[in-house]
């Protein structure tokens, strides 16, 4: 009896352990939370001060602890805070100015030379360019229409801070599209009243096989053929021409006044060069399907650097 009580007793010690461990593994217990909230996770953040809502830029240094170029002014009017994969052209095409002029109001000496945190002046100073402004140097020496690119140095930017340009399409490719003889949503025209009177026109003859989308397609897809003309959609002058920004293949951009700009993508050839003035109807390019998954004119009309439907300007057809 002895040696029963004996074993009893080992096996309920053995029991109570088993049924420690089984507590500890038990999966409806959940695991402890490592907070992290105590550590910082940008570099000079807490440092900033900025106004009521504004987000506080992530870095405010380059890799070498030298403030970033402009960083005084983030977050004010007329600013813009360089994001990944901007470049000077894309900046100028979202904010509506011509890329040069961006380049002498911060005194860039190369437009490629941005980084990703600076802050750069996108509207004209009050008082003209500023002093002393270098001249820009295009990547390896070159000049004329070559086309600026981006340093990669610097950390993101909070979101919220700036806002690129998308592409016509997420892929350097553009996707299929379902064909449609017009949009799927008319919308009226835009009245016409001071510098919205371009008296537009259509920039391509062919059929029109995409409509407007603000996530999907930032203007009209015109189909046609290797070659059709592509012309002016209103008087401008040339600010920009080549083949730089990914997504639209050989391009054109035309300021028309301050207030529109209009591109014209995926062309098979180029025909004006940057700083020529053009008149409403001339041809400018050949249709074609650079950086495209079929023959198109890609249009946009851009006001004040945002694009909008060309829809509602083009007259009806």
């Amino acid at each position: 009896m002895q040696g029963l009580g004996r074993r009893a007793s080992i096996a309920s010690a053995w029991l109570a352990v088993l049924l420690v461990f089984a507590g500890c593994t038990n999966p409806r217990t959940p695991a402890p939370v490592e907070d992290r909230g105590g550590a910082s996770r940008t570099s000079g953040a807490s440092a900033t001060s900025t106004a009521p809502g504004m987000p506080v830029p992530p870095i405010t240094t380059d890799a070498s602890g030298k403030p970033l170029p402009g960083i005084e002014n983030y977050g004010k009017p007329g600013y813009y805070a360089v994001r990944p994969g901007d470049t000077i052209m894309r900046i100028g095409l979202e904010t509506g100015q011509n890329w040069r002029d961006i380049v002498k109001w911060n005194n860039l000496e190369n437009a490629n030379l941005i980084e990703v945190g600076q802050v750069l002046r996108v509207i004209p100073p009050v008082n003209g360019a500023p002093a002393g402004a270098a001249p820009v140097t295009a990547a390896g020496g070159a000049s004329g229409s070559s086309t600026p690119g981006v340093a990669t140095t610097g950390a993101a930017v909070a979101a919220g801070t700036a806002v690129a340009v998308a592409p016509p399409s997420s892929s350097s490719t553009p996707a299929p599209t379902t064909p449609s003889a017009t949009p799927a949503k008319p919308t009226p025209p835009v009245a016409a009243s001071g510098d919205d009177d371009l008296g537009w026109i259509w920039p391509a003859q062919g059929q029109l096989i995409a409509g407007f989308d603000e996530v999907k397609n930032k203007g009209l897809d015109i189909g046609g053929r290797a070659g059709d003309a592509v012309l002016a959609a209103a008087d401008g002058r040339v600010v920009y021409a080549g083949a730089g920004l990914r997504g639209y293949g050989n391009l054109i951009i035309l300021k028309h006044n301050n207030t529109y700009l209009t591109a014209y993508a995926h062309n098979q050839t180029l025909l004006v060069k940057e700083d020529q003035s053009v008149q409403k109807g001339q041809k400018i390019a050949e249709m074609g399907n650079s950086d495209a998954d079929r023959v198109k004119l890609h249009f946009e009309i851009r006001r004040q650097g945002k694009p909008v439907d060309p829809a509602r300007y083009l007259p009806a057809r």
